[in-house]
């Protein structure tokens, strides 16, 4: 009798060793082309896929270099990790050592920067070359709970054979994103792994839930340098005629006057002191702060300068915006979700309504409150770069799309039905 993706999942819970055997299988199969006794599960199949179109080598796979010790010490002390290094370890390394498991913790690069646990574990990690400084990315050591989760954006347990290459069958591995709450950017992964016989089906909730306590620690760090950044502020503000506020380096507001609150305001990916032009205030000057920037408006009509916006979605582990024009240029990183919406807008130029916005990213039209918060965001950056009833790019606007070569790569993550319409997975998924 066949068995479905979940069935293996249940099955590895209760017998490794058939569970293994099947997942050979499965990989056999799909590398040879040929019809497999069970499909891989999505996330696998998927990872396979992009596996195959990079020419990773199934069956030796291959080893970049070592990071220098020196190299490991600087990325260590730079990396935001380093704040929750202690809360990954309370709730990761004491059950880790006695369940015979390792702790990996990778920066946003795929380089192992730590790796704690139990000692014979950490000698087999090192015959794989899961050792500190090594590269796990996916697309260097295939499919895996380091660098799987760092393009997919979610927790991933990869076990056994549904490791791309061949040498690590006899791992189990569980990793799940960490993300910066400031900005939304990937910082690393943390990975618990270890041999075959180790695999537990609750590995990857555990560690997906010491994740979240991570990026809530740093949204407690984020919230007490904010009260900091405002004692500063307050004395400022208070000599300042005009519209002004002062924000941390990632754009968070402080303190404000002569201008209405907002959470968060979008300044340059690489802001410096000088006049600026930005979609919420126009053009303004720069001043830099302990901790932040003073932005002042200059309160003076300014006909808008930007003209070109170039929406990059080419790489699937980064989407970005950069808008250009005669006050200079600007870009920003995209969250998966204004990816989608912009992304939408930039191929349907005449405009989508709240409700063919929602039709597009849900497949319900119905969810127009959702949409109209998420572009109510995008509108924060882009300002009157974008029209409303209904949401277009505004006229004399030049918009480049830049896509991935392959249409399997552009927004992987995404379930919108209309981008799945547009670039549907294989036939076989």
């Amino acid at each position: 009798m066949a068995l479905s993706p979940m069935d293996v999942t249940q099955l590895a819970a209760l017998d490794t060793t058939r569970a293994a055997r099947v997942l050979s299988e499965v990989r056999s199969a799909a590398l040879a082309g040929q019809r497999a006794p069970v499909a891989p599960r999505p996330v696998i199949g998927q990872s396979w896929e992009r596996m195959l179109r990079s020419g990773v080598d199934p069956d030796h796979g291959l080893r970049s270099g070592l990071l220098s010790a020196e190299e490991v010490q600087r990325r260590r002390e730079s990396s935001t990790l380093r704040q929750v290094l202690p809360v990954l370890r309370e709730g990761l390394l004491s059950v880790a050592d006695v369940a015979h498991h390792i702790m990996v913790v990778a920066d946003e690069e795929g380089r192992v920067l730590w790796r704690e646990g139990s000692a014979p574990v950490l000698r087999r990690a090192d015959g794989l070359g899961l050792e500190v400084g090594a590269d796990w990315r996916e697309d260097v050591v295939g499919t895996n709970g380091v660098g799987t989760p760092a393009v997919t954006g979610r927790p991933v347990q990869v076990f056994a054979s549904e490791h791309f290459v061949r040498s690590h069958a006899a791992w189990t591995c569980a990793g799940a994103p960490i993300t910066d709450p400031r900005n939304g950017r990937l910082i690393g992964v943390v990975d618990v792994s270890g041999p075959l016989e180790t695999m537990h089906p609750a590995t990857l909730a555990w560690v997906d839930s010491v994740a979240r306590l991570a990026e809530a620690r740093l949204r407690e760090t984020h919230a007490r340098s904010l009260e900091r950044l405002r004692a500063v502020a307050t004395p400022v503000l208070a000599r300042i005629d005009g519209r002004a506020l002062v924000v941390d380096r990632d754009g968070w507001t402080a303190a404000v006057t002569g201008t209405p609150y907002t959470e968060r305001l979008a300044l340059p990916e690489s802001a410096s002191a000088g006049m600026r032009w930005l979609p919420a205030l126009g053009r303004c000057s720069l001043e830099p702060l302990a901790g932040g920037w003073l932005v002042r408006a200059a309160d003076e009509p300014v006909a808008r300068a930007a003209t070109r916006i170039v929406l990059d979605l080419g790489d699937p582990r980064r989407r970005s915006v950069e808008v250009s024009g005669g006050t200079g240029s600007w870009s920003r990183e995209l969250s998966p979700r204004h990816a989608e919406l912009l992304y939408l807008l930039a191929v349907h130029r005449a405009g989508r309504s709240a409700a063919d916005l929602a039709r597009d990213v849900f497949g319900d039209p119905a969810r127009t409150v959702t949409v109209r918060a998420e572009m109510s965001r995008v509108r924060r950056y882009l300002g009157t770069l974008l029209d409303h009833r209904p949401y277009r790019f505004a006229e004399g606007t030049a918009v480049d799309l830049l896509l991935p070569d392959d249409p399997r790569d552009l927004l992987p993550r995404s379930a919108a039905p209309a981008l799945r319409r547009r670039h549907p997975p294989s036939p076989d998924r």
